[in-house]
């Protein structure tokens, strides 16, 4: 697929961590692979960040870092999600990526999901991308692994919330913690199940 849309051009993958979360940031990656691929051992692990386990992302993380020729996260804050709404926050954060990458810019970006954000260079949204793109899904892989330590960090800060385990995500830990302790600066106003928290305790 990569060949096809982008042959003899600089591509890269975009994809983005959390949409679904009650609380942290919205984090994008992109990622730029070499054009002769990566070592057959490393492309072999390398699949949309859902479907490895974490401690399969954490091992073939370091391995995309060392091996792209370039690579930038970048996030929309919980701020920006509840000012922009969560769809143009997501945009938000791979633009950022994209506009992060070091070196020449890429000519051809490919970008998981339905919509592409709004970049100076030819893009092509891809359904179900990180399964169709490995630089998709090397870019799903360093996104989540970023968001997963920062929401580790988070929870050190407000540890009731579980979200060293849930991510942010609204678990039945996530929602219990949240009636009993209440809104965090970090949790999403915009999204239904906080708002009503919030309303609830003013």
């Amino acid at each position: 697929m990569e060949a096809g849309l982008g042959r003899g051009r600089l591509v890269c993958g975009i994809d983005e961590v959390g949409r679904g979360p009650l609380a942290g940031p919205v984090v994008a990656a992109a990622v730029i692979l070499p054009a002769g691929g990566l070592p057959p051992e490393i492309a072999a692990g390398i699949d949309d960040s859902k479907a490895l386990s974490r401690r399969i992302r954490e091992e073939v993380e370091p391995a995309i870092r060392a091996h792209a020729l370039a690579f930038a996260i970048a996030e929309a804050s919980v701020e920006e999600i509840d000012r922009l709404n969560i769809h143009k926050a997501t945009l938000l954060a791979m633009r950022r990526a994209f506009e992060a990458l070091p070196g020449p810019a890429p000519e051809v970006a490919l970008v998981d999901g339905k919509f592409a954000p709004d970049l100076p260079c030819e893009a092509h949204p891809l359904i179900k991308g990180d399964g169709r793109s490995l630089s998709i899904a090397a870019a799903s892989i360093l996104a989540k692994v970023a968001r997963d330590r920062e929401m580790l960090r988070l929870s050190t800060l407000h540890p009731h919330y579980g979200w060293e385990r849930n991510a942010g995500y609204p678990t039945a830990e996530h929602l219990a913690a949240l009636q009993r302790f209440g809104v965090t600066p970090h949790h999403r106003v915009s999204f239904a199940p906080v708002a009503a928290q919030k309303a609830i305790s003013g």
